[in-house]
């Protein structure tokens, strides 16, 4: 799983309620997806040195495993700040009355099962007894995951650019799920790209369905599903076996109606709706993995190579090119990234192979107008850069990205920022420690020296680093008695 798509799963389980947590960590496919694909690796060490553990880890014993030194403190803050939100890891105390750390029950026994492979719990999902007759191959799975998920996108982009259209229409359901997710909004009964939709667009794939599954999970209780199955049985598809054929035959009522969904987004493949096998695409055995969502679709399908060089991986590299004077020159064929461009760009010339473009003042602000913010504008075009650009420093010129930014501070004066204003911290070396933290951790928003305040965009973890020094701070002062009273 790429770190954003990592980090939007993560973000969403965060806010979950302890008991939906205890009822994920029955599935040992659930907890060794989260344990695999959504911890850093120093709260993996942690987890795997305290699962065999009998009795719980005094807190002492673990600043001891821990280098002394501010990166590791960060890197042994950002663990605890991750394991306990997500319920893995539980403040306790030892047999001798001290602060010590247990891990959850239910998370530690799912987890030994899924390593040792015990149990009866078939939450790997059940590969189907009987043969195929028909049996579907993996070039088929990818196509049909191709064209679904690339539906999606085109009625994402098409909602910009009326003439845009996919060969697969998507049903109504996912229609409402891309509105209910702000991807796009009905002006009238016309469906126009909003500021979130172009983001949708700017991400990867992998992120882009973790980002609609989150929007499925956030609706799925107002369409009488638990979400604690539909959870579950998206991080079963993350487990299964690309094109092996599944029975349907242990899922729940809520994880039959969601093939049907699933289906449509093109993470399962089923003949019908009353078949009783069904196939999971590359889109859904990558839902917790690194491995590319979709090898070969619109999104990569660029010629970037001037020279003759058939390395597809140089391809999938970047295609624009930016100069100075605003052309822009764009080697790709695909009508999905060509709509993606005329969002916020002038089309002049479209050759076999290549687009030629310009970036105007209308073109901008007419993407502004839209919702879409300059900073996306600069972000795509930095992230789909030609090699050529890539070879430089800047990569795009700078004298067209702040000219882009002017464009729409033309029309703004004022940017408003969430987030939790922090202060009164005790004393100064405190408050470095913390704004420290806060940078690590990319929340640190502004910084106010001078008043000994600082503001964050998320609180969640900066509450877990503040708890974790009070709890030093006791554990200090309980030594310094101990010490004490040994003295007298």
């Amino acid at each position: 799983m790429s770190s954003t798509a990592s980090q939007r799963a993560l973000d969403y389980l965060e806010q979950l309620p302890g008991t939906t947590f205890t009822k994920l960590y029955q599935q040992p496919s659930t907890a060794l997806a989260i344990f695999r694909r959504m911890l850093p690796h120093l709260a993996k060490t942690l987890v795997m040195a305290m699962l065999y553990m009998p009795t719980p880890l005094n807190v002492g014993d673990l600043e001891r495993w821990v280098r002394p030194g501010s990166e590791s403190l960060q890197a042994r803050d950002r663990a605890l700040s991750i394991l306990q939100p997500l319920r893995i890891l539980f403040d306790t105390q030892d047999d001798r009355g001290r602060a010590a750390y247990k891990l959850s029950d239910a998370f530690a026994r799912s987890l030994q099962l899924a390593l040792t492979g015990g149990g009866n719990h078939r939450s790997f999902g059940v590969p189907c007894s009987t043969p195929d007759e028909k049996p579907v191959s993996v070039e088929y799975l990818d196509t049909f995951a191709r064209k679904q998920w690339e539906a999606i996108l085109y009625y994402v982009v098409g909602s910009a650019n009326a003439g845009l259209a996919s060969e697969v229409d998507i049903s109504a359901g996912t229609k409402q799920l891309l509105q209910k997710g702000e991807f796009v909004a009905l002006r009238g009964r016309t469906p126009v790209i909003t500021q979130s939709g172009f983001t949708f667009l700017l991400q990867e794939i992998n992120a882009q369905i973790w980002t609609l599954l989150i929007v499925y999970l956030e609706v799925s209780s107002s369409l009488q599903m638990d979400p604690v199955d539909v959870l579950s049985f998206l991080f079963t598809l993350g487990s299964l076996e690309l094109g092996i054929s599944y029975s349907t035959s242990n899922l729940t009522p809520t994880q039959q109606q969601m093939l049907e969904d699933l289906s449509d987004f093109g993470l399962v493949y089923r003949r019908s709706s009353s078949e009783e096998r069904y196939y999971p695409t590359r889109l859904a055995t990558t839902l917790t993995s690194d491995a590319p969502a979709l090898p070969n679709n619109s999104l990569t399908a660029t010629t970037t190579t001037t020279s003759g060089d058939p390395n597809p991986q140089q391809n999938e590299k970047g295609y624009i090119i930016l100069e100075t004077n605003y052309r822009l020159y764009a080697y790709t064929s695909s009508p999905l990234l060509i709509s993606i461009l005329s969002l916020f760009s002038t089309l002049h010339t479209r050759y076999p192979n290549l687009v030629c473009a310009k970036i105007t003042k209308t073109s901008v602000q007419s993407a502004i107008a839209a919702g879409i913010t300059s900073d996306q504008i600069v972000t795509y075009l930095t992230t789909h850069a030609h090699p050529i650009l890539r070879s430089q420093t800047p990569i795009l010129p700078p004298t067209v990205v702040d000219q882009i930014r002017l464009w729409q501070i033309e029309g703004e004066r004022m940017t408003a920022t969430k987030g939790f204003l922090i202060y009164e911290l005790a004393n100064s070396e405190e408050y470095e420690r913390a704004v420290k933290y806060a940078e690590a951790l990319g929340v640190l928003r502004k910084e106010f020296r001078s008043k000994g305040s600082f503001f964050v965009s998320r609180m969640d973890q900066m509450k877990v680093y503040f708890r974790n020094v009070s709890a030093r701070k006791e554990r200090e002062k309980e030594v310094k008695r101990e010490e004490g009273g040994e003295g007298a």
